[in-house]
């Protein structure tokens, strides 16, 4: 099992929720978030007085999936959130050690 977590512009969520939804997935957990990397923010003027967004919105999202969907699960989400512009995001795939749902107690790929 994997972690699949996705750093996105937060206009191209719902694109990147119907791909996943497309491909299978079931359950995604969506955190907003606030950061930069090459970006470095921007200066906005409000006011009249002028001054620097040094972190921009973005939004994470997080999705446990099993081996063979790795993949799939990248693409869709690249496909979906991709504008070409700087600030597009990152993915980063992690391992998943166990998963256990607490209703029911099941644990593995059955509690994804």
């Amino acid at each position: 099992m994997k972690k699949i977590e996705a750093i996105i512009k937060p206009f191209k969520l719902d694109e990147v929720k119907e791909a996943l939804q497309e491909i299978g997935l079931q359950g995604i957990t969506v955190i907003e978030a606030r950061g930069f990397g090459r970006q470095k923010g921007h200066t906005e003027l409000y006011r009249g007085a002028e001054y620097v967004v040094d972190f921009l919105p973005k939004v994470k999202i997080e999705v446990i999936v099993d081996e063979p969907m790795v993949e799939k699960t990248i693409e869709a989400i690249m496909a979906a959130a991709q504008t070409g512009r700087i600030g597009d995001g990152k993915i980063f795939v992690s391992p998943i050690e166990d998963v256990i749902r607490i209703r029911t107690g099941e644990r593995g790929p059955n509690a994804i």
